[in-house]
């Protein structure tokens, strides 16, 4: 019940509220998070610099950027950590959209990455007979 007069009186107030704006607001009454992910970072960002841009909305627990793992270059995402779920929603409202060393970075709520093997989207880029040529192509006999 919360969720929907919160939700009207956001389409009350102006008449003319912005897409984003609105599924930002859905998305910070729905879900309860302390964790943000953080897209489109420039290659120059570190750990300090994403901490110190996003410490002005609340206490900032932790701030990672993520490299790739053999050339430990930024993979041009990261997570921010809050204390509490308010400055983490103060922070996603504010800095979405905004520009951070020159990008203009996506901020949303980080979701869980499901546990398990992950899939790379097919057998190594063998594709059966769509268009390979040679390889592997079952019990025919070799």
């Amino acid at each position: 019940m919360a969720f929907s007069s919160k939700f009207g009186s956001l389409l009350r107030q102006n008449g003319q509220i912005p897409t984003t704006f609105v599924l930002n607001s859905i998305r910070c009454m729905s879900t309860a998070s302390k964790k943000l992910f953080i897209g489109g970072l420039s290659y120059g960002t570190d750990d300090q610099s994403l901490r110190e841009a996003f410490s002005g909305f609340g206490d900032v627990t932790e701030a990672r950027i993520i490299t790739d793992r053999d050339t430990g270059r930024s993979r041009g995402f990261g997570f921010v950590n809050f204390a509490d779920d308010e400055s983490a929603s103060n922070a996603l409202s504010a800095m979405d959209g905004q520009e951070l060393n020159g990008r203009n970075i996506r901020v949303s709520y980080a979701t869980e990455r499901p546990s398990g093997p992950r899939s790379f989207g097919g057998n190594g880029g063998f594709q059966g007979d769509r268009g390979f040529g040679g390889g592997f192509r079952g019990n025919s006999g070799y």
